[in-house]
Parts: C-alpha cells; sequence; structure tokens
C-alpha cells in the first residue's frame, strides 16, 4: 500500500507562488508515477500534472503548462508542485494521488492511492 501525504496549501495572491509536496511512502519510489488532480466545489476533479518517478517525464493539464512545474526527489520519496503565476480559477483542493508506472492527467480513477489534499485559494 502506498500513503501520501499533501502540505503546502494555503491563500495567495493572485500573480503569487505556492509550491505543493506530495510525500509517500510503503513502496518502491522508482516504480511509482505521482498525479496531482484539483476539485473546487460544484465542479469534477480536474488532473493537473504528473510524473513518472522512474525516468522522470511528466505531463501537465494545458490550463497549468507554462505556469506550473512537477519534479521528484526519489531519495527523499518527494514530489513537488511548484505554482505560479497563479489565478483565482486555480482555487481548489488540491491532491496527490498515485498509480504505478504509468504518467497521466486524463482520468482520475487509474490512480490507486490518495491523499486528503491540501486547499489553495488564490485571492483576487
Amino acid at each position: 500500500e502506498v500513503q501520501l501525504v499533501e502540505s503546502g496549501g494555503g491563500l495567495v495572491q493572485a500573480g503569487g507562488s505556492l509550491r505543493l509536496s506530495c510525500a509517500a511512502s510503503g513502496a518502491t519510489f522508482d516504480d511509482v508515477a505521482i498525479g496531482w488532480f484539483r476539485q473546487a466545489p460544484g465542479k469534477e476533479r480536474e488532473g493537473v500534472a504528473c510524473i513518472s518517478c522512474s525516468d522522470g517525464s511528466s505531463q501537465y493539464a494545458d490550463s497549468v503548462e507554462g505556469r506550473f512545474t512537477i519534479s521528484s526527489d526519489n531519495a527523499k520519496n518527494m514530489v513537488y508542485l511548484q505554482m505560479n503565476s497563479l489565478e483565482p480559477e486555480d482555487t481548489a483542493v488540491y491532491s496527490c494521488a498515485a498509480r504505478f508506472y504509468y504518467c497521466s492527467v486524463d482520468d482520475p480513477s487509474y490512480y490507486d492511492y490518495w491523499g486528503q489534499g491540501t486547499q489553495v485559494t488564490v485571492s483576487s
């Protein structure tokens, strides 16, 4: 079983930056792909970014590409989401999720393990 804990959420003004962290345990990190997803009230959960910890390949949703960067530190079993140029539309609960080997932001149902989420609020 994989356990995930998110941190780093908070309140930030539009145009600001925030870095989210996802701490993973319970599996060999090299076998894991980590995705970041977000969900705002009344909206469906959507994929934001993902990274394959085996080869470092990553994907981004069109809405965040160029503003967000996902990275991993395999030695620490950590994945980060650096969020720059934040907009009010980015306000949501952000969760990290794990699956084995394959990185995808297309469908959250393919991820087997989830953290509890961390709130990101971007004010106008």
